[in-house]
Formats: structure tokens, sequence, C-alpha cells
């Protein structure tokens, strides 16, 4: 490895489509053969092709006694803290521990993820693992720190459709959920997202345009300045986790107060 070669990173991509001829897996399969070429470990999690079970239940619980109620953030804080998940999800969680970064490549379904990645995400981000009070404190660097996170999602409506005047909302409003809510509140550190437009009928040469962005951003995976998501820790939010009044820059309203300005 000469001195202009990135340092080796380990990168964990989950990939959530059901077809393998799909946009979705060639963009899978795009990211995975160039951050490869880059010098860079990857793993992939292609969810249905592994035929991920997405319901949280008492299975993933082994010690989890029949006839007692399943109290799902305590369960699952138990059995990850005594190494006794279902092996599913010890191998998932293994993974992410693995990584220096997290790649979620699916369609945006219903202004969300498909069932089977939201199970994914339910069921391997468990209580003491990726929060709960075994772990340091949500929307912080806190206990998956050090890891960038990055979506890659496709969308069938127009760009135009997800600005702040489009029908269907800013696309950061719309991936709020995975961005802060999930990313941000485990301490990883998200990037802006890279979207793909207009996705049921791409031609070529959008598609090749869509590579080479891609290309781009995964180049960027680990130099990129992330989102600037307000820390919990940090002053901004009082003792019941609301934001104190006059810390928002002017003119920012709704979910984007949760962020610092960028100027």
């Amino acid at each position: 490895m000469n001195a202009a070669t990135p340092q080796q990173k380990k990168i964990l991509v989950v990939s959530a489509h059901p077809d393998p001829r799909s946009l979705n897996s060639a963009l899978t399969g795009f990211a995975v053969e160039h951050l490869r070429a880059a010098g860079h470990e990857v793993q992939v999690s292609d969810l249905y092709a592994m035929k991920w079970k997405a319901t949280v239940d008492a299975d993933d619980f082994p010690d989890h006694a029949a006839d007692e109620r399943l109290n799902v953030m305590a369960a699952s804080e138990r059995a990850t803290l005594a190494d006794r998940l279902s092996p599913d999800i010890a191998a998932e969680q293994e993974k992410v521990r693995w990584s220096d970064a997290v790649i979620l490549q699916f369609p945006l379904w219903w202004f969300s993820t498909p069932a089977i990645l939201k199970g994914w995400i339910d069921r391997v981000f468990t209580s003491g693992f990726a929060y709960g009070p075994q772990v340091p404190p949500p929307y912080s660097e806190g206990t998956l720190g050090g890891r960038r996170a990055l979506v890659s999602v496709t969308a069938g409506a127009r760009e135009s459709s997800f600005s702040d005047r489009g029908i269907h909302g800013r696309l950061a409003d719309v991936l709020h959920p995975v961005q802060h809510g999930l990313f941000w509140f485990t301490g990883m550190t998200p990037l802006e997202p890279f979207a793909v437009y207009g996705a049921n009928d791409l031609p070529e040469e959008r598609f090749e345009a869509a590579k080479r962005e891609y290309a781009r951003r995964l180049d960027g995976l680990f130099t990129d300045a992330p989102i600037p998501f307000r820390s919990l820790v940090a002053g901004d939010y009082d003792h019941d986790m609301r934001l104190l009044p006059g810390v928002e820059t002017q003119g920012m309203t709704g979910l984007e107060m949760h962020t610092h300005s960028r100027s």
C-alpha cells in the first residue's frame, strides 16, 4: 500500500431488495466492488438472500421463559449482556462491531425502509448493544461511536417532489428516523444520503451518472463532512431532552433545529 492509498477500512453493506436483478442490488454490487478496489474490507448482509427473520419475538432470546411476559427491552438487554442472543442476531452485531462504516442500501417504500430492513434494525440494535442504561447516552459519540454511516436509497418519484416545497417533504425529513433515530441515536456519524430518483425507469445514461456520483460519495465515506446533528450531552438540551430556547439558528424550524448551522 503506497502513500497515496487511503488507509484500509472495514465496511458493512446491508442490502434490502427482493430481486438480485434490481437497481438496488446493482448499487450494492457496485459499492462492494468500488470499495474493495480502493483497498477496503467489505462484508455484505443481503437480507433477502439470507431470508432474514424480520420480527422480534421470544425466539430471539433463548433463555426467556415461555410463561414470562416478554418485555423486549429488558429481555434483549439480559440476553445481550449474557451473550445469549439468537445466533443470527449475534452474527449481525459482530459485523457492526467489526465495521468502521455501515451502508444501508434500500428502496424507499411508503416513506420508510422495507420491512425486512426495519426488522434487521429492530432485532440487531438491542438494549445493551446499541442503547440502554448499560451503554453511553444516546445522541452522542456513544456506544457505536467512531463509525461512519451512509444511506443509499432509491425512490420512484422525481427529486423535486422531495424538496422543501415538494409534496413528499424534504428527503432529510423523510429519512430522519434512520439518520437521527438510528445512526446518531447509537453514536454513529451519519453522512448526507445518496439518492437515486426516478428509479422505476432509469435509462442507462442516468445509471452511469448515478454510479459516478456514488463512487464520489464512497470515496468520501471517511472524509466528507457529516450531518452536524446536535449532541444530547453538549448543553443544547434541558433535562427533559428539549432544545433550549434560542439555541437554534434564526429561521430554523422543525427537525432542522436539531442540527448545527453549516455556515
